[in-house]
């Protein structure tokens, strides 16, 4: 049995290891950041606070949330709920992280999950499941993310216009079928199985009974919670 403070173990290694394994896919995030650069641009923001929005927040589906949401009088509260319910999906992440989380310090816990994002969080999950240091492909897959992410965004801003809509090409598919494929490959399990089944139902019964965009959270709720539940770690399975 893997002892868990050797699989919660980060170092330059790891972390370069995480970066060269999401380095590929993040140029499909090249694209979605170019996007977003004109799309902000277009809207009147500047170079330097579309350049801040990219690297500080790094959510680029509330990005354009926040986008459709801008004016000359900004709905700070609506923003912000709006930001929330987008990203809810990340209670979820936390939750089924945290059997390896909790045996680093509290300050590292949240440090480790600023870069996290869905590409990142599947591989660090994959990784775990397979006995392997996760933390490396969380930190060192989030920096290419983030850096591809940095990279479009500042395209975009001065030569988006050939790829305003990446849609068209279908490039919108990539990332979803990337995430699919290591949740196929992944370890399968009761627990697994349950908290993603739970989070399933109730984000299905949300979109089709609750307002718009409510079963994001929902979703990520219920699957934090039962991710939660006490139960037996998928560590020592």
């Amino acid at each position: 049995m893997t002892e868990p403070s050797q699989l919660s173990q980060l170092n330059g290694a790891l972390i370069w290891q995480g970066f060269r394994h999401l380095a590929p896919i993040s140029l499909f995030v090249i694209v979605f950041g170019a996007a977003f650069g004109l799309a902000a641009v277009q809207l009147g923001l500047t170079e330097a606070n579309v350049l801040a929005m990219s690297g500080l927040v790094f959510a680029g589906a509330s990005q354009f949330a926040a986008l459709d949401l801008w004016g000359d009088r900004i709905p700070l509260f609506t923003v912000m709920i709006t930001v929330f319910a987008i990203n809810a999906r990340h209670l979820l992440m936390g939750a089924t992280l945290y059997p390896w989380l909790r045996e680093t310090s509290i300050g590292k816990r949240y440090a480790l999950m600023v870069l996290a994002s869905d590409a990142n969080w599947a591989l660090a999950m994959q990784h775990f499941h397979q006995k392997k240091p996760g933390f490396g492909m969380l930190v060192g897959g989030g920096l290419a993310l983030w850096t591809a992410w940095m990279i479009g965004t500042g395209l975009g801003i001065y030569f988006g216009n050939a790829i305003s809509d990446p849609k068209a090409y279908g490039l919108d598919m990539a990332m979803g079928c990337f995430l699919l494929a290591l949740v196929v490959g992944g370890e399968k399990n009761v627990r697994i199985v349950t908290i993603w089944g739970v989070a399933a139902v109730a984000s299905i019964l949300a979109y089709l009974y609750l307002p718009e965009n409510s079963h994001v959270i929902v979703g990520a709720l219920a699957g934090g919670l039962v991710g939660l539940l006490p139960g037996g770690d998928d560590r020592d399975r």
